[in-house]
């Protein structure tokens, strides 16, 4: 006979008059205050202005609470704009989208990445949300282990002998479940410490964005993975083929891609491909001429004046190399 969990924690831990204390609600704070923490060593160890990092938690607040609020009506409950929009503002703030929070995120970092004080300290754009790419992982697993003391946002039946029994959901059948608030939290738990020993051995060396594109691309494909043990947050899912989830992840995983995609594919290393056209190009125009008849064919030197001319700045070497080819393949035949 399998055993399995039954989870029936009390979301609430004490209550201040009629104020109550929540699990979720510490929780989040937590991974809020422990990221700015680190956040602090990253500053400190980059050599960052540390009264930076006051702006900087306020921008991470504020871009994470709104973001999530209205990004969790923009995409669950669209009506609530014209039926109740003082709903969305006022409390109780039940209903917080993750992917609404990365978008308030990244929108508050630009703002933030583009004040004076910023731009002068090197502190640019994409520099920022690589460092927040580490305390944006570590809030997440914080939040969705909340989400786990909350008893909700959980999975499908199931029979793993891992299983959960929410005693204290009445929405679906209490039957034993997939805890899909412990595989994203951990997922998020193993990105941040990957991402914080990245930038700790890479940091000098990486193209900036790749830490960002790493947490997009990792978060959001497990994301898409996760929410098929998922139960639908809202009705209008249950006839989806893929539901609200998964399709808003495919954007952020697009945008992961981007940003490490451009790390490998560079202004400068196109450089090569565009003096073999060129040469490729130029050689023809020669080739065709030489078979003219005498009367019609050009100066050679003027040929030779028209390669050189038209060659892009720095291909000397290339062209030097292409010259030196014939024998090196030569010398390199012998030895066949």
């Amino acid at each position: 006979m399998l055993h399995y969990i039954i989870w029936n924690v009390d979301p609430e831990i004490f209550r201040i008059g009629s104020w109550p204390v929540r699990w979720y609600g510490l929780l989040f704070a937590t991974g809020f205050l422990l990221g700015m923490q680190l956040m602090t060593h990253i500053f400190r160890t980059e050599q960052k202005p540390l009264a930076d990092t006051d702006s900087l938690l306020m921008t991470m607040v504020l871009g994470t609470v709104l973001g999530a609020r209205i990004g969790h009506f923009l995409f669950y409950e669209p009506a609530m704009f014209i039926n109740d929009p003082l709903g969305i503002i006022t409390p109780p703030y039940g209903g917080l989208a993750s992917h609404g929070a990365i978008i308030g995120i990244l929108l508050g970092l630009w703002i933030y990445s583009r004040r004076a004080a910023s731009q002068a300290t090197g502190q640019s754009f994409l520099w920022v949300i690589d460092r927040i790419s580490i305390v944006a992982a570590l809030g997440g697993a914080f939040i969705r282990f909340g989400n786990l003391m909350n008893s909700e946002i959980f999975g499908k039946p199931t029979t793993v002998p891992w299983a959960f029994v929410f005693v204290r959901d009445h929405e679906f059948s209490q039957v034993p479940r997939h805890p899909t608030q412990l595989y994203e939290s951990l997922s998020c738990l193993i990105l941040a410490i990957g991402l914080y020993w990245f930038w700790r051995t890479y940091r000098n060396q990486a193209v900036p964005g790749t830490m960002a594109g790493i947490f997009l691309i990792w978060v959001f494909s497990l994301r898409f993975v996760w929410e098929f043990f998922k139960e639908n947050q809202v009705a209008f899912e249950d006839s989806m083929s893929f539901n609200m989830g998964q399709l808003l992840s495919i954007p952020a995983i697009l945008l992961g891609l981007i940003l490490l995609l451009r790390n490998f594919i560079r202004p400068a290393s196109l450089i090569p491909v565009a003096l073999v056209i060129q040469s490729s190009s130029l050689c023809y125009q020669c080739d065709y001429q030489s078979a003219l008849p005498a009367s019609s064919k050009p100066n050679s030197e003027r040929c030779k004046n028209t390669l050189s001319d038209k060659a892009l700045p720095g291909s000397r070497p290339v062209q030097e190399y292409i010259a030196r080819a014939p024998k090196q393949l030569s010398t390199v035949s012998s030895f066949t």
